[in-house]
């Protein structure tokens, strides 16, 4: 179909976002696996205080059903990550987040004295805040699968009662509650981190200042390729 008068593209077609002027921090993959598993643990907490909160339990009722969207959105939150190891792009900032350098000790410390001075919080493509959050929140769903097995199969580890792995489960998932709340709260006060996000690229300017050894690690060209298609 002919585009409209003023308009510059034919109608019917994807619009790609304007990247002049930014640089790409984030591949389609990696944007793919933080929206599932983000989708997922909200689907998890959700049904998690259907279950647990009595007023929210009378509200929403079938908790069979309830019981059973906990659990295969439990089981299912590692899915996401599996798939995502497929991306080479993906893989590379696995193995960034695992990477911990001298100056992200310097992030940390600045960040203990409130430093807030250009310079003061050095960062890669990723700081320091935001490795230790990958390998806590890593840690904590694995722990709380490990405990669910426990209560889904009652048999599995005959050493380990049922309601120790209960316990673990419930005071994990208030932690994760909170992590999850700090991290949401975090989000929220960066645009430019949500936008890089969703649409996968950022401002130079805000590279350099929130992530400025990312740039010099990468050097001059860092992110600059073109997206190869419409961005989803």
């Amino acid at each position: 179909m002919p585009s409209t008068a003023g308009s510059t593209a034919r109608t019917g077609t994807t619009t790609r976002p304007d990247t002049a002027g930014r640089i790409r921090r984030f591949a389609t993959a990696e944007r793919l696996v933080h929206r599932a598993t983000g989708c997922l643990m909200l689907l998890c907490l959700l049904s998690a205080a259907c279950l647990y909160i009595g007023p929210l339990a009378l509200l929403v009722g079938r908790r069979p059903l309830v019981a059973t969207v906990h659990e295969w959105s439990g089981i299912s939150l590692p899915l996401p990550f599996l798939l995502g190891l497929s991306s080479a792009e993906f893989r590379a900032d696995l193995r960034r987040l695992n990477r911990f350098a001298v100056y992200d000790r310097q992030w940390l410390r600045a960040v203990r004295r409130r430093g807030a001075t250009p310079g003061a919080r050095p960062a890669g493509k990723f700081n320091a805040g935001q490795k230790l959050y990958a390998g806590w929140i890593a840690g904590a769903v694995l722990v709380m699968m490990s405990t669910g097995l426990l209560m889904w199969f009652t048999g599995l580890l005959p050493l380990i009662s049922r309601t120790s792995a209960l316990f673990v489960h419930d005071l994990l998932a208030w932690a994760i509650t909170f992590v999850l709340i700090g991290h949401t709260r975090r989000a929220l006060g960066d645009p430019e981190a949500r936008l890089g996000m969703r649409t996968g690229y950022v401002s130079r300017s805000w590279a350099e200042s929130r992530h400025p050894r990312w740039l010099k690690e990468e050097g001059p060209d860092a992110g600059t390729d073109e997206p190869d298609g419409p961005e989803p």
